[in-house]
């Protein structure tokens, strides 16, 4: 058996998201039949993680087994993208792999962006693709928040009730805020996220750059562990997944 890392691009609108459901198209489960067409064998292709309803991916990792050898990766990716046409989904890359890799288990870090269009007309160009919030936001308070989210932390208050997670400890690396003139755009890192977390914690940045909330009680919440403090989730439109560094 061959093992192959495939790197995926895709707009997750018009998704259930990653993971094969029994309704609903996927992205796990359309690559997964293209793929099997294309390389004439049944293949199961085994994501880095799930991403929500809604959520898109500028560099999705995944891996499959299967019994051929693929020995021309340009034709592959011709091939595989020309079935692909029109299904707002590509796929960027594909490597060689030995069996020990694993697209999930061997993932060292996770990088998701949330981009926030903050001005009073409603987007067009970026219409799906951006968290559209009229209300002025204070920059300097997503700062603060962001900081105070760093670290190892128990981040129930922003997990999905559906989180399957066994712990709900985490460890943010960083979390790095910039502005670029309407735009807001923040990024995560770390090894893994909890179900929802990153929609969890922008909604609660949110609350707090509008002035609902202060400082203090941001930080109630976060130490609260409890999701009914939490404010509404971040929509699925604004949330990328950036990267999965091994």
């Amino acid at each position: 058996m061959f093992r192959y890392q495939i790197l995926i691009e895709y707009l997750g609108t018009n998704f259930m998201g990653w993971q094969v459901q029994k309704k609903g198209k996927t992205i796990q489960g359309l690559l997964q039949d293209k793929i099997s067409k294309l390389l004439k064998e049944k293949i199961i292709l085994l994501g880095s993680g799930r991403t929500d309803t809604g959520v898109h991916a500028i560099e999705q990792s995944a891996h499959f087994d299967c019994i051929n050898q693929i020995k021309e990766f340009n034709r592959f990716l011709k091939s595989i993208n020309h079935f692909l046409n029109n299904k707002d989904i590509e796929i960027i890359k594909i490597k060689k792999r030995s069996n020990k890799f694993h697209s999930r288990f061997s993932a060292k870090k996770r990088i998701y962006k949330y981009i926030i269009l903050n001005r009073l007309a409603r987007p067009s160009l970026q219409f799906g693709r951006v968290w559209f919030v009229i209300k002025k936001l204070d920059i300097k308070n997503i700062k603060k928040g962001a900081k105070i989210l760093e670290g190892i932390h128990d981040f129930s208050a922003y997990r999905s009730s559906k989180c399957s997670a066994k712990s709900p400890k985490r460890r943010l690396d960083y979390v790095k805020v910039k502005k670029m003139q309407e735009t807001i755009i923040i990024r995560f890192q770390s090894k893994s996220f909890l179900q929802q977390q990153v929609r969890g914690m922008v909604g609660c940045l949110k609350y707090l750059a509008e002035g609902k909330w202060n400082i203090k009680k941001f930080k109630h919440v976060l130490v609260s562990k409890k999701r009914d403090l939490c404010a509404p989730p971040a929509p699925p439109e604004g949330l990328y997944l950036e990267k999965v560094i091994y």
